[in-house]
């Protein structure tokens, strides 16, 4: 179930999205519906048109039960179908070290 704390191992596919900073200042501000995502691209719709903006350099809000979810593009820049996994091996990295991740013989 997406939620604010866990917003970031799913897909964004459906939701409200507003560009809140960039490295582009033109794509300030744009909101629109996700259509889908890439590796490096979130695709949205804004009154009749698609509009491909960049993950790398942009800081995305997702409306998500009627509050706003601010998630940098470059910690989602994975596949969507590949995120769950890397964000959380990366954070169990983190927590346990990578003594949890040698291989046992």
């Amino acid at each position: 179930m997406r939620k604010a704390g866990n917003l970031h191992l799913h897909e964004f596919v459906g939701l409200r999205v507003r560009v809140v900073s960039s490295t582009n200042r033109c794509m300030v501000g744009l909101e629109g519906t996700v259509l889908y995502e890439t590796k490096n691209t979130i695709v949205i719709e804004r009154n009749g048109e698609v509009k491909v903006l960049p993950k790398h350099g942009t800081r995305f809000s997702f409306l998500l039960g009627g509050e706003g979810v601010v998630l940098d593009g470059d910690m989602i820049r994975f596949r969507p179908h590949e995120r769950p996994k890397k964000l959380w091996s990366r954070s169990r990295r983190r927590r346990y070290g990578n003594e949890g991740y040698r291989h046992r013989r």
